[in-house]
């Protein structure tokens, strides 16, 4: 089959033939149509992503959706023909998602929403899963609350967004002044990071009070930010990328509680896939009830111009989720 691999950190990526995989016990056999382009995909390939836990030669390629060809041994729930999705590969030693087939773990798939192509629901997989795991699973967000998203307009914010409003909360996010008119389309109200300081929106808001749930998906100084902006007591800060150095003073002041997500861990340690089943099957309901949708850029790539689709994700100027058309 044909796939495009990762030879060494740094170098070209090359697109090559290699040997077909056959499914093994708990695993499908699915044939790929679509693979959605993410920003870790390109620290990966960069060398620049030590938590990926990548060994060159690899196929990179995290989101996935394609269709059952084969089914393993020992698994139940699909079926030859069955339309999947899922964030299944490209990490640790689990083969991605650019290349023509792949043998995947029956648990980290669902079936595809309804409402959507092959090629819009390869655009979900990672975006939902980290969203959904920060909203749903750490911070259980509840009607009526107020929730701030920092990176309102990035693939994840743009989805979390969408499943705090879905669950009945207000929602607020953070964004540069020309993506505020994406973030209140999709519901949220905007805030201009770049000209209101946080204690500005937070007495704007919510009366000084702070918000019940913030969203860091940033990182860096936005984590800081979230300390100052979460509400005193009962308020949570969930970040995606909390990996720095962060003084945790505001947010012991305010008796406020933290948590990260590491939407990778259930790939690389082989615990919790399930879970990630059961999100894609929560998810894919929401899609097909009109609540939750994905934003495709219309440029079409293939396995032979990957290297443009990274390019065009790192050029920061696109207008929605980048996806392969791998079929």
């Amino acid at each position: 089959m044909r796939a495009v691999m990762l030879e060494e950190f740094g170098a070209p990526l090359v697109l090559t033939e290699i040997e077909e995989p056959v499914p093994g016990p708990g695993q499908v056999l699915v044939r790929v149509a679509a693979s959605g382009v993410n920003p870790l995909d390109i620290k990966i390939r960069a060398g620049k992503a030590a938590h990926a836990r990548n060994h060159p030669p690899a196929v990179l390629g995290l989101d996935l959706a394609g269709v059952v060809v084969e089914v393993g041994p020992g698994v139940t729930g699909f079926d030859s023909g069955d339309e999947v999705y899922g964030l299944t590969g490209g990490v640790g030693d689990l083969q991605g998602s650019l290349a023509e087939y792949a043998a995947v773990d029956a648990r980290l798939l669902a079936r595809k929403p309804e409402s959507l192509s092959l090629r819009e629901a390869a655009a979900l997989p990672l975006a939902v899963i980290t969203a959904w795991e920060a909203l749903v699973d750490r911070a259980r967000v509840t009607a009526g609350q107020q929730v701030l998203v920092h990176g309102g307009a990035g693939g994840v914010g743009q989805v979390a967004i969408q499943v705090a409003r879905a669950r009945g909360a207000e929602v607020f996010a953070t964004g540069s002044t020309r993506s505020l008119e994406t973030i209140a389309r999709l519901g949220a109200t905007p805030i201009d990071y770049t000209t209101t300081a946080v204690e500005d929106y937070v007495t704007e808001h919510t009366g000084g009070e702070g918000f019940d749930v913030v969203l860091d998906t940033i990182g860096g100084t936005s984590l800081d930010l979230s300390f100052t902006a979460v509400r005193t007591y009962t308020g949570h800060v969930v970040s995606v990328l909390g990996w720095g150095t962060h003084s945790l003073a505001p947010l012991s002041f305010r008796g406020a509680t933290y948590s990260g997500v590491f939407a990778l861990l259930p790939m690389l340690t082989g615990q919790g896939r399930e879970h990630h089943g059961e999100i894609l099957r929560e998810a894919a309901a929401l899609v097909d009830e009109g609540a939750l949708k994905p934003r495709v850029d219309p440029r079409r790539f293939t396995l032979a111009t990957v290297a443009d689709a990274h390019a065009a994700v790192e050029s920061g100027a696109s207008a929605g989720k980048m996806v392969i058309d791998v079929e």
